[in-house]
């Protein structure tokens, strides 16, 4: 009688337990397709021909008949804009401020947590006060001193600023500080030099950090807009977000044309998310961390 009455309160409870999890993931996996209609009526509308677009009634799906699918947005895109072109300067960019960030924050993290200089605690502290200034504050003071270079409508106008900015020091700063001394100890024992110690046993060990902090950072300067807008002048030289909008507003006039832009200005993040996808969610759960 006593084992019946157990046997039935484990059931009961796998039940509760059953239920309640098929609940949890209908909500999650509602809230998922939710989120992705959006997506999913542009990435529809941008094959429907102009016929349909301009149909009073929106079309989930082409109908069969006539011509259901087309793909003339996106050959128009190609063949009489600069969409290629400024594809290939969002990447140079992007990549350029990205390997320039890693390398130059991990040496600046590498000398302030493993080296013995003086003024390490007052650059460490601009560092930090550099978080509390706003973005907005150093745009004038940035835009005068990049003109002064002769950096305006250039790649590096773009990429030096990026390279400034502190949040890949404090990210780096905070992991080199806990990677125990007695790896470097060991190292110096066998006659490495300061240079070895930094690629030889400080960045292989970083590997995570750095491959997060380098997915976030080229996630960030492909999405920027506002400095690039400011720095580049000639359409040639637009980053994608730039010369996307720039099509909004003035050279096109139909949908199934804003469609096909918003699907090839998200294409290529896209195509990263799904390969990197792990290494961006450990990103972004960083600079959450970090505030």
């Amino acid at each position: 009688m006593t084992e019946t009455t157990s046997q039935d309160s484990i059931r009961a409870r796998l039940n509760g337990d059953t239920v309640r999890n098929v609940l949890l993931h209908a909500f999650l996996y509602g809230l998922a397709v939710l989120m992705a209609v959006p997506y999913l009526y542009t990435l529809s509308r941008s094959f429907q021909p102009t016929e349909l677009l301009r149909d009073p009634r929106p079309y989930w799906i082409p109908p069969l008949a006539g011509e259901p699918i087309t793909l003339e947005h996106y050959q128009y895109l190609l063949n009489n804009t600069l969409v290629v072109e400024w594809t290939i300067n969002t990447f140079i960019i992007a990549a350029g401020a990205t390997l320039l960030i890693v390398v130059i924050d991990s040496m600046v993290a590498f000398s302030l947590t493993r080296l013995d200089w003086p003024g390490q605690g007052l650059v460490m502290g601009v560092i930090l006060a550099s978080f509390m200034v706003p973005y907005y504050m150093n745009i004038v003071p940035l835009y005068q001193i990049v003109s002064d270079l002769g950096l305006i409508n250039s790649y590096w106008g773009v990429i030096l600023p990026a390279v400034a900015s502190p949040l890949g020091v404090f990210l780096l700063y905070q992991f080199f500080k806990d990677i125990p001394v007695e790896y470097e100890e060991a190292a110096r024992l066998d006659g490495f030099t300061t240079f070895q110690v930094y690629t030889r046993i400080i960045l292989p060990l970083a590997k995570p950090i750095l491959s997060a902090l380098a997915l976030f950072m080229f996630v960030y300067n492909w999405n920027a807009f506002l400095w690039p807008l400011l720095v580049l002048s000639n359409e040639t030289a637009y980053t994608l977000p730039i010369g996307l909008v720039n099509l909004y507003q003035g050279n096109i006039d139909t949908p199934g044309l804003h469609m096909a832009v918003a699907i090839l200005g998200s294409l290529p993040l896209f195509i990263i998310y799904l390969i990197f996808q792990g290494q961006i969610v450990r990103a972004v759960q960083m600079q959450g961390a970090t505030g």
